[in-house]
């Protein structure tokens, strides 16, 4: 499956002759394959450039273009300017988010059109998933899952943060991911505190939280999830407060529906936390688009005042962090409907007290 034609329709609106993509998931995106190559896109054709390593499953895998290796006397850019000249093309989109200053300084010297930054095409087609990208996700979903329910059997006074993030890894390239969406996050007791904390050494002790947040890949697209699980008896407070992480999340997820900006979204959760008290422990947003890679556009952040597109899968995140005391994170994946969103995480997140 290709989206050259979808791509080479949007060239006109952004006053470009031609769209080379260069990074990853946008090769991905574009050809439906990932061979470290170049995509050229015009209202003429494709060319898809790779080299030796590639060049076979490209054969076997792309189609609707013109697939070339590098080699034989002719590097990246004699291949990419001979596409350029035969189409006379003047003006060629870049991904300036994903190029290095250095191959930008490269391709300008070397190629015979005006390089014009346009990002924004492919991020923008990229924001509403179709049918064929959500069955991809959901997939990956339903396998983080699974390792989650695995955890659930696992956890419990002694283990390490790290023992737990490296069966979480392990269980979801068993049951059929790719590879994980980011490294796991698996925080316990006063490191819940740190969103984005790193799994230790330290030892789960009983009494404390543990916040999970992992995700797996596959068919090139990821899952997302958070769970903070009790492995003991937590106190009145840690409940109390999971329970207003917990209410500010279905108020996000209440106010999340295409057309919406993501800063009405991001309100409608932080607004229960700041009512409960907490909005000084509530600092970063609530939610981002996922898809090709785990952090996307648009977010549900307080400055995006971006409407979410139909289809957009968006995660729903809010959290409370008591510095060196604990933390607690709720995180579900939603799809942008035009009457309202749909979850699609199915697993519990009333507090589990193991």
């Amino acid at each position: 499956m290709n989206r050259f034609s979808t791509i080479a329709a949007q060239l006109e609106r952004y006053g470009l002759d031609a769209m080379m993509v260069t990074s990853q998931p946008g090769e991905f995106y574009a050809a439906g394959f990932y061979g470290e190559g170049i995509v050229l896109v015009a209202p003429g054709g494709t060319r898809y450039i790779t080299d030796s390593r590639y060049l076979e499953a490209a054969q076997a895998t792309v189609t609707d273009a013109e697939i070339l290796a590098v080699g034989q006397g002719r590097s990246c850019s004699d291949l990419i300017n001979e596409f350029l000249d035969h189409r006379k093309i003047n003006t060629l989109g870049v991904e300036e988010d994903y190029l290095s200053l250095a191959a930008y300084r490269r391709y300008k010297s070397a190629l015979h059109a005006s390089l014009i930054p346009a990002g924004r095409l492919l991020l923008d087609l990229r924001a509403a998933k179709d049918s064929g990208e959500i069955h991809c996700m959901v997939k990956a979903q339903r396998i983080a899952e699974r390792a989650f329910e695995e955890m659930l059997h696992f956890l419990r006074p002694g283990v390490t943060e790290r023992e737990a993030a490296a069966k979480l890894t392990y269980d979801m390239l068993r049951f059929g991911a790719t590879k994980n969406s980011f490294d796991p996050i698996v925080v316990s007791g006063p490191n819940g505190s740190l969103p984005h904390g790193v799994p230790g050494d330290r030892a789960i002790r009983a009494g404390e939280f543990v916040t999970m947040d992992f995700g797996c890949v596959w068919g090139g697209y990821c899952s997302d999830m958070t769970r903070t699980v009790a492995v003991g008896q937590p106190s009145e407070e840690m409940v109390r407060v999971y329970n207003i992480v917990l209410e500010a999340q279905r108020a996000g997820i209440a106010a999340s529906k295409a057309g919406v900006p993501g800063r009405d979204i991001d309100a409608a959760a932080r607004q229960v936390i700041r009512a409960a008290g907490y909005g000084d422990y509530f600092g970063h947003s609530y939610g981002h688009s996922l898809g090709l890679e785990i952090h996307e556009r648009p977010n549900a952040a307080p400055r995006d005042e971006t409407p979410m597109p139909a289809g957009a899968v968006v995660s729903a995140e809010p959290g409370i962090y008591l510095p060196g005391r604990f933390g607690v994170r709720i995180e579900d994946v939603v799809i942008m409907e035009e009457d309202g969103c749909r979850d699609i995480t199915q697993a519990p997140k009333e507090l589990i007290v193991l």
